[in-house]
C-alpha cells in the first residue's frame, strides 16, 4: 500500500530523501527558493512542487498554497525556518520566520495525516514558539494529535555528523516515541548499537585535490526557469583558492585544532582580542569521528571545523591543507552519491547545510513505517 508524504519548507528535500528510501510517496513539496525547489524537482519530480515560480495557479510564499490544493496524505514532514532560534542568529521572538509553524498547522488540519514530523534547531524546545505548538495539541487545532519530542543527534542514527535537532512526532494513531538510537560514540556499553559513523567512511575515497573551483558551465530548466545544473559528483568536487596567510594558517592546525592552535603573529585582531568561545572555527576535522555540524558556509574554514583531515605532523609530512568541497560536505550529510543539484556555488552551499541529514530523516522514517502498518 502506498504511503503518501507532504514535505513543506523542504529546501533541497534532505528529509524527502530520507523518506522515499523507506517507500514513501511524496504528493506535495512546498519550498521558497528557487534554486532549492528546482533540486528538490531534479530528484523527485517537479509535478508535485509548490514555489514561487511554479505556474498554473500557485504563486508567492507558502501563505499563498490554497487550501484547496492540500492533498491528503499519511505523513506530513518538514522543518519551519529556524533562524529566529538558532544559536547563530538573533535568537528574536518576534522573528517573522518564527511564525511559519503555523503555516505547517494549516497544512495539518487539511491534509489530515496521520502522523506529521516538526524538525527545528535544539534551541527551538526552549522557545515561545514551541510552548504554543504544545497549547495547540492541549485542546488546540491539534487537539487529535499526541506528541512526542526530543532532540536527536544525527550522528546516533548512522550520519557521520555530530548535530542536533529537535524532533516533534505528533501521532493520531496512538502515541509514537523518537526512534531509538542506532550508533553510538561508545558501543560497547550496548551492544544493540554500531559505533558512530566517521569522516572518513564518507570522504576518503575522494580526490585530495580537486580539478577544478568552478561548477560546470550547464544549465537546466526547472519549475520554468533556467538556472545552473543539473551538477552530479564530482561536479560538486570544487576547492578554493586560498591566500598565502591562509595557507600558513592551515598548515598549523592538527586534527582537532583550531584558532587555538596558531601563534600570536598569524591571529586576526578579532580573534586576537577574544580569548575564549567559538573554539571550532578555523578547525580540522578527524578522520576517524564524525563532523561537527555542516552548516552554509562549510566552504570557510573561518566559519567552524571545515578544514579537510589529513594532516600528519613533520615538517615533510602529508598534510591537505584546504576547506572540504561541496561535495565532502554533502557526503558528510548523508546525500547519495546519485543525488543531482541546482544552482550557484553559493546556492548549493545553502541547500546543503540547511539540509536534514538524509540519515535521520531516514532513520525516522523507518521508525515512523512500523507504526503505519
Amino acid at each position: 500500500m502506498t504511503t503518501t508524504l507532504i514535505d513543506l519548507f523542504a529546501g533541497c528535500g534532505g528529509m524527502t530523501a530520507g523518506f522515499t528510501e523507506e517507500g514513501f510517496v511524496p504528493v506535495l513539496a512546498a519550498e521558497h527558493n528557487l534554486h532549492a525547489a528546482a533540486t528538490y524537482a531534479a530528484n523527485f519530480g517537479e509535478d508535485h512542487v509548490f514555489n514561487a515560480s511554479t505556474e498554473g495557479g500557485f504563486s508567492g510564499d507558502i501563505e499563498a498554497l490554497p487550501d484547496e490544493a492540500i492533498p491528503e496524505a499519511d505523513v506530513v514532514i518538514g522543518g519551519p525556518p529556524c533562524q529566529g532560534f538558532s544559536n547563530l542568529g538573533s535568537r528574536d521572538v518576534d522573528d517573522p520566520r518564527n511564525k511559519l509553524w503555523k503555516q505547517y498547522i494549516r497544512v495539518v488540519q487539511h491534509a489530515r495525516p496521520k502522523v506529521f514530523v516538526i524538525e527545528n534547531v535544539d534551541r527551538f524546545m526552549r522557545s515561545s514558539e514551541f510552548a504554543l505548538l504544545l497549547s495547540e495539541a492541549d485542546g488546540g487545532l491539534l487537539r487529535d494529535y499526541t506528541l512526542s519530542y526530543g532532540v536527536l543527534n544525527a550522528a546516533d542514527y548512522g550520519v557521520a555528523q555530530r548535530r542536533l535537532r529537535t524532533i516533534v512526532i505528533g501521532s493520531r494513531v496512538g502515541r509514537i516515541p523518537l526512534p531509538e538510537p542506532t550508533h553510538s560514540r561508545q558501543p560497547q556499553l550496548d551492544e544493540t548499537v554500531m559505533p558512530w559513523r566517521t569522516v572518513r567512511e564518507r570522504i576518503a575515497e575522494l580526490p585530495e585535490v580537486p580539478a577544478t573551483t568552478t561548477l560546470p558551465g550547464s544549465t537546466t530548466t526547472r519549475l520554468n526557469a533556467t538556472l545552473p545544473g543539473e551538477f552530479k559528483w564530482l561536479d560538486l568536487h570544487i576547492g578554493r583558492n586560498p591566500t598565502e596567510l591562509s595557507l600558513r594558517r592551515y598548515d598549523l592546525i592538527p586534527p582537532g585544532g583550531g584558532r587555538f592552535d596558531l601563534p600570536v603573529d598569524l591571529l586576526p585582531d578579532c580573534w586576537r582580542n577574544k580569548t575564549s568561545g567559538t573554539t571550532d572555527v578555523m578547525g580540522r576535522m578527524r578522520w576517524d569521528a564524525p563532523s561537527l555540524t555542516i552548516r552554509t558556509e562549510f566552504f570557510k574554514p573561518e566559519k567552524g571545523q571545515y578544514l579537510h583531515p589529513q594532516w600528519e605532523p613533520g615538517s615533510h609530512a602529508r598534510r591537505v591543507n584546504r576547506p572540504i568541497t561541496h561535495l565532502e560536505a554533502a557526503l558528510l550529510q548523508d546525500f547519495s552519491p546519485r543525488f543531482v543539484w541546482c544552482g550557484t556555488k553559493i546556492e548549493i552551499a545553502r541547500q546543503i547545510g540547511n539540509a536534514v541529514p538524509v540519515g535521520l530523516a531516514q532513520a525516522i522514517a523507518r521508525h515512523l513505517r512500523a507504526h503505519l502498518v
